[in-house]
């Protein structure tokens, strides 16, 4: 009885602020990669982006080439995932030619700031995000 009335309340507050998390295999699978290496990061530990960057890369791709779920802004979706895959092969490019651990940081930190971007534009609920893309 108390699960019912969690999952009850759990719907009545997504309607009354009119949106849903949509599901998206593609961005699930990136978001593990990014979180698996950002957080480590920002405790200074690089060791997970340096050896796991091949499969940032791939999850990002792989997302990029995923079709955008309806209901959705697919062109400015589509535009910053093109954004995440270019940062994160030239990421991948740097990180193989040895770069510095401040860079490394510092790239990584953006790509996390793209991710976050495009997880804020995959809600069903209407936004104006051609605002916010153009930043």
């Amino acid at each position: 009885m108390k699960y019912l009335f969690l999952a009850a309340a759990f719907f009545i507050t997504s309607f009354a602020f009119g949106q849903t998390k949509t599901e998206w295999k593609e961005k699930d699978d990136f978001h593990t990669v990014m979180s698996q290496t950002f957080h480590p990061s920002e405790e200074g530990k690089l060791e997970p982006i340096k050896t796991r960057i091949g499969e940032m890369v791939d999850k990002a791709v792989a997302w990029q080439e995923s079709k955008v779920p309806e209901g959705l802004d697919a062109k400015s979706i589509k535009k910053n995932l093109k954004k995440l895959v270019s940062g994160s092969k030239s990421l991948q490019k740097k990180i193989n030619a040895g770069a510095s651990d401040e860079y490394i940081t510092k790239k990584l930190s953006d790509l996390h700031d793209i991710f976050h971007k495009i997880v804020g534009m995959c809600s069903t609920k209407d936004h104006d995000h051609k605002k916010e893309d153009s930043k």
